[in-house]
């Protein structure tokens, strides 16, 4: 079975950015949370969908593969499910940034002052804790929409994303920031 299939949950790239449209439109400000809400409930459903990816692909459960063939396994599952040509960036210890210069939710999306792929962070954050030893947390610290040239993703543990959002708050960049929790 391919995420491709029509009769997987129609959590696709142009649904997420429809309902990202009207959102904005009907919340301003407040589509945030309900945006990474629907995300973060997708995340079963895209961990069903990579699942089946892998087996179709001869590679077995994700919970089962290497680090770095789960890294590949992911980013090749992405990117024919239209969401984006990802890379994996480790940051330490307890961090990794995937970016992609190319994130669908990002893509015709409206300006805006700040990143805003709420949806994204939901979802990464829900698909990877699956197979990560415990929950995660994600963090979009650059983004398409925000004019930035990446989209870029922070994956860690819930702990460690508050620590590195506090510092940016504080005023870091986000590796300074990064490096001084890890």
């Amino acid at each position: 079975m391919s995420f491709l299939d029509p009769s997987l949950p129609a959590h696709t790239p142009t649904t997420v950015r429809a309902l990202r449209h009207a959102l904005i439109r009907d919340l301003g400000d407040g589509f945030a949370g309900a945006l990474q809400e629907a995300g973060t409930a997708s995340g079963g459903a895209m961990m069903d969908a990579f699942d089946g990816w892998c087996s179709t692909h001869g590679l077995g459960h994700p919970e089962a593969l290497a680090i770095s063939r789960f890294r590949a396994a992911l980013t090749d599952f992405l990117a024919e499910a239209g969401w984006g040509h990802v890379r994996f960036v480790p940051l330490g210890e307890a961090v990794v940034a995937i970016e992609a210069e190319d994130w669908a939710e990002a893509v015709e999306a409206p300006a805006l002052p700040h990143p805003g792929c709420f949806f994204s962070a939901g979802m990464l954050a829900d698909l990877i804790g699956r197979v990560a030893d415990g929950p995660m947390a994600c963090l979009e610290v650059t983004c398409g929409a925000a004019g930035h040239p990446a989209c870029r993703f922070l994956l860690g543990s819930p702990a460690v994303l508050t620590a590195v959002h506090e510092r940016i708050v504080e005023g870091s960049g986000h590796e300074a920031a990064v490096r001084a929790v890890s």
